[in-house]
């Protein structure tokens, strides 16, 4: 993930931009949450970093938690104006026609509870195309941000918690995640939790303005 993504080029003494951002802590995870949440992501580059800094102790791993949730919201706020200003023509020029149709009509029929999910969950799809269709799609601003920033918060914050805990093992779960499938099954439930409390604000959002 982190590295097979990241080690495909060298630096001029030799190092992976891996092991530059592990050397740049804090600072290295904020610049690498916010190309998560652009049309560039990591694919789960910032869970797999936030372990690895939380499980060393050099500092709390709430100021880890922070740093990686200020980092996406940024990423993601920007991803969501380029598209509300840019429509659906970015869209389709960053993933495809056939695929934004599937988002965008997945994203009108479910709402927060697409977002919640898209943010909380690592799919094996970017990101960015959730966060790009609420931009191109006039989702409002104060409640997208709302719920990026508290779902990315939970889930940096979960991770961050366990690897302090854990330290490697926890590490080793999020690079072999099919090793350990009691520590699946429990994260699912959790993301499974996060959906059903965002459809059901989206639910209460809606019949509060319908009234």
């Amino acid at each position: 993930m982190l590295n097979v993504f990241l080690q495909t080029a060298k630096g001029a003494r030799g190092q992976s931009f891996a092991s530059i951002f592990r050397h740049l802590g804090a600072l290295g995870l904020f610049f690498l949450a916010v190309l998560d949440s652009s049309p560039l992501p990591t694919f789960g580059g910032p869970d797999i970093l936030i372990a690895i800094l939380a499980a060393s102790h050099r500092n709390p791993w709430y100021e880890y938690a922070a740093v990686a949730t200020a980092g996406s919201v940024i990423g993601a706020y920007l991803t969501f104006r380029i598209a509300r200003k840019a429509g659906s023509a970015y869209l389709s020029s960053k993933f495809g026609q056939g695929r934004v149709s599937q988002i965008l009509k997945l994203f009108e029929k479910w709402g927060a509870g697409a977002l919640v999910a898209s943010t909380a969950i690592p799919f094996p799809f970017p990101t960015s195309m959730f966060f790009a269709a609420a931009g191109a799609s006039n989702y409002r601003t104060g409640k997208y941000l709302a719920i990026v920033a508290t779902c990315r918060a939970a889930r940096y914050a979960a991770i961050a918690i366990v690897a302090d805990h854990y330290g490697r093992r926890f590490v080793r779960v999020l690079r072999h995640p099919t090793q350990y499938w009691g520590w699946l099954l429990l994260f699912a439930a959790m993301i499974f939790g996060l959906i059903a409390v965002g459809i059901l604000i989206n639910r209460r959002l809606a019949a509060a303005s319908a009234g």
